[in-house]
């Protein structure tokens, strides 16, 4: 299978051929400066052709016929992949793309006005220059469509927020996704048993915190802007100062110039946005080309150390993108004080780092016995969009719905320990049933036990049965709040980092230390299952639910779990089953995903592809 990937900007689009599965190129076009008298059309790397266009759907119009006259004998192209930059709320993961999508991308422009008008420009090019191939729109925000609300909501009025989509998206979703799991490979393990901290540095900058393969925290917002110093843009600045610079009669247009054009490294050091001019002259004693050295590095350290603390601590540290993979000196300015998080450099290393050399694309550069290792990965954006696309297009044929998936809301409770169960009921007390559950061996209890948490407690919480290796507590959202524990959402027996509470039985009392979370929504299904869904263990889907009050949700973020002993149902808490009106007997519809999502998983959609395309 190939596919062409195209990305389009402003002035410049990018268009590859790739293997989906292997990331090889067999063919490259490049179109610069669009819209200037010097617009070149590169094949290749052959020599460049004059490009005299006005516009990016003028140059489609060129480069696409060039493309395919390029084509090596033999290839043929499965689809086409757009990368987009803004996907709003609406678009959480990779998508086909029809009248209706394209509308919605439309729809996007006021809120990324330099990035989704030339996406679009390209989409419509392409749809109908290559009309016989599908268009999969692969989104830079899905990746952050796991952002809790605390992450992703501003302190502003909710009515504003709410009228005017103001929250935080996130961007570079895709370069993020796809190097986090570059460093899982390195590292021999699975994604999500890992804290992560990937530092995007390039012309545009941003930092991502990923735990157990999702991104729970990031640096940019609503728009590109905040966050870290980048090439123009300023990053993270007081409101206050745009009050003030309005009051002294700055236009909305000289704003947005100033903040986009005219600010980051450029605006600090009068030197431009290319950092290896800037170390050169900060190395001759520039005295503004050194201050702005100092700022982007310490921006960057502040971040990955805000970003332990929401993580409970960091596994790995990864540095991607023009800088991130390319200065060694800025490498060693933000990591050089990060002993204590046992994030230890190694100079020699750092200044031989190259990724790019390395069959695997990553470089470590950390000092043997590091307890957090520090990466260098090189990032393959075009090869992270074709895998994402590839995989919608390979599940095209698969009729996902034709078996219904029951759901089931599952209660706040508790799993113990014999020993604990020993202690909250009384010495040799075994659990007693009381009516089995829909998974084979699992009970619910005659006994319950008190939740007593920092602010209040909660009464007759239902113990399940049988006793496990280690005590368990799952709760809602509304329990959380009403108990006063900030509990992650983890899959069941995910417990590191966990808050712990006071258990009370008619025997006694136990602290648990560890082991309060809130269920991360997920089916349970046998190999079988699996098997007819297309799925495996640890994939993250979509299940759309209809409801009888025509509250049909679809919710995202759904966890795979299989396993021979199980039987095929959906689980929720009951916040999310009361937010769908669900009733008894409810059933759920997998939905077939793609986006970059699909990057979370045991696995990826690189291990799975080459036998699909057989």
């Amino acid at each position: 299978m190939h596919l062409l990937v195209l990305n389009c900007g402003s002035s410049s689009i990018k268009a590859d051929v790739l293997d989906p599965a292997t990331g090889e190129r067999v063919l490259r076009a490049r179109a610069e400066r669009i819209g200037t008298e010097a617009g070149v059309l590169r094949i290749n790397g052959a020599a460049p052709t004059g490009l005299v266009t006005v516009d990016v759907a003028s140059a489609i119009e060129r480069l696409l016929p060039a493309l395919l006259d390029a084509l090596p004998d033999g290839i043929t192209l499965a689809g086409t992949a757009h990368r987009v930059v803004h996907g709003g709320e609406r678009f959480t993961h990779s998508v086909r793309i029809d009248d209706e999508v394209e509308a919605g991308i439309e729809a996007l422009n006021p809120i990324a006005p330099l990035h989704n008008p030339a996406n679009l420009a390209g989409i419509r090019g392409a749809r109908r220059l290559l009309s016989g191939l599908e268009h999969i729109a692969v989104f830079d925000t899905a990746f952050h469509a796991t952002l809790p609300r605390r992450a992703r909501s501003y302190a502003l009025p909710a009515s504003l927020t709410r009228e005017h989509g103001i929250r935080r998206y996130g961007f570079h979703g895709i370069s993020h996704a796809y190097v986090a799991q570059r460093a899982a490979d390195y590292l021999v393990g699975d994604l999500r048993d890992l804290r992560l901290i990937t530092c995007h540095l390039g012309n545009g900058a941003s930092v991502c915190a990923v735990e157990y393969g999702r991104s729970i925290e990031t640096s940019m917002g609503m728009t590109p802007l905040e966050g870290l110093v980048m090439g123009t843009r300023c990053g993270d600045l007081d409101p206050g100062i745009l009050l003030h610079l309005l009051r002294e009669g700055y236009t909305e247009e000289q704003l947005d110039h100033l903040l986009n054009r005219q600010s980051g490294l450029a605006g600090l050091s009068g030197l431009g946005n290319d950092l290896r001019d800037i170390e050169e002259q900060a190395a001759d004693g520039n005295e503004r080309a050194q201050l702005a050295i100092h700022i982007y590095a310490h921006r960057v350290r502040k971040y990955i150390g805000a970003y332990t603390a929401i993580l409970g601590g960091v596994d790995g540290i990864v540095f991607t993108g023009g800088i991130g993979e390319n200065s060694a000196l800025m490498r060693h300015r933000i990591t050089q004080r990060l002993d204590f998080l046992g994030a230890r450099l190694d100079e020699e290393a750092n200044r031989e780092a190259d990724a790019t050399v390395r069959r695997d694309g990553v470089a470590d550069f950390s000092t043997r016995g590091s307890r957090s290792r520090l990466l260098v990965v090189a990032t393959d954006e075009e090869h992270a969009i074709a895998m994402s696309a590839a995989r919608l297009l390979l599940d095209r044929d698969r009729v996902r719905g034709a078996r219904p998936i029951p759901v089931a809301v599952s209660a706040r409770h508790v799993h113990l320990t014999q020993s604990h169960v020993e202690a909250l009921f009384g010495e040799g007390h075994t659990l007693t049933e009381r009516n089995p559950l829909s998974q084979p061996g699992q009970f619910a209890c005659e006994e319950t036990v008190t939740l007593i948490g920092p602010k209040r407690s909660l009464e007759r919480v239902r113990v399940l049965g049988p006793a496990r290796p280690e005590s368990q507590v799952e709760i809602s959202r509304t329990d959380e709040f009403f108990l006063g524990i900030d509990a992650p959402v983890r899959a069941s027996g995910d417990i590191n980092n966990t808050p712990g509470i006071v258990l009370e039985g008619p025997a006694g009392r136990v602290t648990l230390e560890r082991g309060v979370i809130c269920a991360w929504r997920h089916i349970h299904m046998t190999p079988e299952d699996s098997d007819h869904f297309g799925v495996a263990d640890g994939d993250i889907v979509e299940v759309a639910v209809s409801s009888a009050e025509q509250r049909d949700l679809v919710f995202g973020g759904v966890l795979i779990r299989v396993s021979p002993s199980f039987q095929l149902e959906m689980h929720i808490d009951t916040d999310e089953g009361n937010a769908a009106g669900l009733c008894k007997d409810a059933r759920g519809v997998l939905l077939a995903t793609g986006g970059t999502a699909s990057l979370q998983r045991r696995g990826t959609i690189h291990d799975r592809i080459p036998e699909a395309a057989e």
